[in-house]
């Protein structure tokens, strides 16, 4: 990498050495890959964004598969039981899990 690219001259994103969070979220909103969503702590995958992430799944589930691996899928929705069950876990993310109370 080169200094200039370092220190983030001319590309008018937050250098990379100083803030890589910010760094990272700049660079893929400049790149049209993502946006922000209405929904705090969520983001959009605009196509180009998905097309790589395809690409990424579709490379690592060839190598997972050459190793004798199996893919498995874990659901996205989690009873509050189970949550209360590892509340000492949990406390540390507590305030950013998002929970359904109503369905329909």
């Amino acid at each position: 990498m080169t200094q200039a690219m370092d220190k983030g001259k001319g590309f008018g994103v937050t250098p990379q050495s100083v803030d890589f969070n910010d760094w990272y979220n700049e660079v893929v909103i400049k790149a049209d890959l993502a946006d922000y969503s209405p929904v705090a702590g969520c983001m959009v995958v605009k196509p180009y964004g998905n097309a790589i992430w395809e690409r990424i799944q579709r490379d690592l589930d060839d190598q997972f598969k050459a190793t004798g691996h199996e893919s498995l899928l874990f659901p996205t929705l989690i009873p509050m039981n189970f949550i209360t069950k590892e509340a000492d876990h949990v406390e540390g993310f507590a305030p950013e899990l998002f929970t359904v109370n109503k369905i329909g």
